[in-house]
């Protein structure tokens, strides 16, 4: 059974609530650069008078409740939650006696400005960014329009981090967006490759079905009036090859109507896919084409042994596409199938003495399918007319160490 990890802590926690820790972090701070701490000889900051007043924690305190109704609303409306936070940046500013807004009534705001370049549009963020340059850019102007002195430098550095935030938040978001780009190509391309996986595997069973059908029906034909006995098997094999074709491709929309591992427990056990074929099924395969008129002749070398599971399917249908295009295409009454287990790959070579046109013919999805199957395992493929006369079919399948040490 599959178990989903569980998220990390620190993602667990939402944006509004960083936002509030950040403004309360910097409240403390604001707090403590303000009196003289242990080693100091002075205080960081000389204390304003409105500080300790009733009138300046009334103006803390209003501050700190913008400062959490607009954490609340990060998530849900994010501009009006900055606007809460640079306004409680603003109150907060106004009992310090400073010419500029501090970094650390401006930290929230920061925090705030990457969590919404990074969860929202890119317009959103930059609609944001703009609000919190304005802000810093009015407190200037107000103050020196009232003849006040104002902090340049600080403006400077806190409009710095602003940018910052954004950047990163940005960042963060442009990455995501592109993970998601290449998870649906990814998804995309999965679907293709199943799509072609399954075309391959109709074709192969289809063809080579359909390929042994036509060569009984015109052998019956030819002896229903002069050999009768022989005329029924020929007919008794057709029957047989429709119903496991049948039977396949039955198996195989079951297959595709299963929306996962899960359900098919649920499936009745007569719908189950069976077990994918292999070369173990070779002898099985070369039986059924001679008993249709084409015998095959089938050679082993090396020491047989079980291969993985793609390897051994892609072996068996590149052998399977092979005779059939001789029972349809080479004009021949034989071939020669050799398989040989090397200490490192298998290698299967299908050869025939006929017109030596291979699917001169076919529509071609023969010979293309067989080099996609080798293609996708890194393997080798070569198909053409023999000098002597007649077709060859050889591809060569590395199998990986791994497989070969279980072995």
């Amino acid at each position: 059974m599959h178990v989903t990890p569980p998220i990390p802590l620190l993602k667990r926690v939402p944006p509004g609530a960083w936002v509030a820790l950040t403004w309360c972090a910097t409240a403390v701070f604001t707090f403590l650069a303000r009196i003289r701490l242990p080693g100091e000889e002075a205080a960081e900051y000389q204390v304003a008078v409105q500080f300790y007043r009733w009138d300046g924690l009334v103006i803390l305190a209003l501050a700190t409740a913008l400062a959490l109704a607009g954490s609340r609303l990060l998530s849900r409306r994010p501009l009006t939650a900055l606007a809460l936070l640079l306004t409680a940046a603003g109150f907060a500013t106004t009992n310090l006696a400073v010419g500029a807004i501090q970094l650390s009534q401006f930290l929230a705001v920061d925090v705030a400005l990457y969590f919404i370049a990074a969860a929202h549009s890119r317009r959103t963020g930059v609609t944001a960014v703009s609000m919190a340059l304005g802000v810093l850019v009015a407190w200037l102007t107000v103050r020196l329009l009232r003849g006040w002195g104002i902090g340049v430098s600080d403006e400077l550095a806190v409009a710095l981090t602003a940018v910052v935030a954004w950047l990163l938040g940005d960042a963060s978001h442009r990455t995501r967006a592109y993970a998601e780009k290449l998870r649906v190509q990814a998804a995309g391309q999965a679907v293709t490759d199943e799509r072609l996986r399954i075309a391959r595997e109709m074709h192969d069973m289809v063809a080579h079905s359909i390929g042994i059908i036509a060569l009984q029906a015109g052998a019956a034909a030819r002896v229903v009036h002069t050999q009768p006995d022989a005329a029924r098997e020929a007919m008794t094999a057709v029957e047989t090859a429709g119903r496991e074709t049948l039977a396949g491709l039955r198996r195989m929309l079951v297959a595709l109507r299963q929306a996962d591992q899960g359900r098919a427990a649920h499936v009745p056990e007569a719908a189950q896919l069976r077990p994918a074929e292999g070369l173990a099924d070779l002898d099985r395969l070369a039986a059924a084409t001679t008993a249709a008129g084409v015998r095959v002749d089938v050679r082993w070398r090396g020491e047989r042994r079980q291969l993985p599971s793609d390897i051994d399917l892609s072996a068996f249908r590149i052998v399977q596409e092979s005779i059939t295009n001789v029972v349809r295409h080479a004009g021949t009454a034989t071939c020669r199938v050799t398989v040989d287990y090397g200490d490192e790959d298998v290698a299967v070579d299908i050869t025939d003495s006929g017109r030596g046109r291979g699917t001169s013919t076919d529509t071609g999805f023969g010979l293309i399918g067989m080099r996609e199957r080798v293609t996708l395992l890194h393997g080798e493929f070569t198909a053409g007319p023999r000098p002597e006369g007649g077709f060859r079919v050889t591809a060569r399948l590395p199998v990986p160490a791994t497989a070969t040490a279980a072995a």
